[in-house]
């Protein structure tokens, strides 16, 4: 993995209640815009370049991350020129990313994960797309995705119900760079709504992740993140201070 993306494009409309200044991914969790966190965790497992793909708000993302440099990251920035959700977002920002894998992250979502298992994985089964999965009690909120033995997706469930999967999409993905080629230009395009569905059946694959998942989406998820996040961000701030030596 050469370089990771980072969709942090979306207008966050419900918390807008909450966060009124800024768009969500600069949002202050545990004394640092959430952003940074990611970027943080990325440049722990020695991913060194980052591209963003901003929209609602890109200047002041741009503004509050700057170049990179003291994160230890190289950051590009691609700002939508309109909406075009996560699957045109990452499409218009294609000529920028170096990767022949794209390593994607959602930029309103933290999960630990080890994303040399990840992408291993993503190889050893030759998949063209890899859902990292991340388990929770109530998927009401977020649908669940169904696997079978080998990892292989074989459904998605908008309204899952008590007999379904608990496993939910953990907002972090491995693409093969011929995929995303393939979605139309400057056009609106969703990869949990269109691109994914299109590609069951067709090596499609999930990896289960039991590390610490949470996003910060809603009000109710935002006020609590801090509280939640605040172990997992201690030792994130512990090693990272190590490794840049401050």
């Amino acid at each position: 993995m050469k370089d990771a993306v980072i969709l942090v494009g979306g207008k966050g409309t419900r918390l807008h209640g909450v966060v009124l200044d800024r768009p969500k991914p600069i949002a202050d969790v545990d004394g640092r815009p959430f952003v940074e966190w990611l970027l943080i965790s990325l440049c722990l497992q020695e991913i060194h370049r980052v591209v963003l793909c901003t929209g609602y708000m890109g200047d002041i993302i741009e503004s509050c991350l700057g170049n990179g440099s003291r994160f230890g990251l190289e950051l590009i920035y691609v700002r939508d020129p309109y909406p075009l959700g996560t699957g045109g977002a990452l499409r218009y920002a294609l000529d920028h990313i170096h990767s022949d894998c794209l390593l994607v992250l959602n930029g309103d979502s933290y999960c630990r994960a080890n994303l040399g298992e990840f992408y291993g994985f993503h190889k050893s089964q030759h998949s063209q797309a890899t859902i990292l999965l991340t388990r929770v009690e109530d998927t009401a909120r977020y649908g669940s995705v169904e696997v079978d033995t080998d990892g292989r997706v074989i459904a998605f469930r908008e309204k899952a119900s008590a007999e379904h999967s608990k496993w939910i999409n953990a907002g972090v993905y491995l693409i093969e760079r011929d995929i995303v080629e393939l979605i139309p230009q400057k056009q609106a395009v969703s990869l949990e709504h269109e691109v994914f569905p299109s590609l069951i059946g067709r090596s499609l694959y999930a990896k289960v992740c039991k590390g610490l998942f949470w996003d910060i989406g809603t009000p109710e998820s935002y006020e609590l993140s801090s509280q939640v996040l605040h172990s997992e961000f201690a030792d994130l701030e512990q090693l990272y201070k190590r490794k840049i030596k401050v």
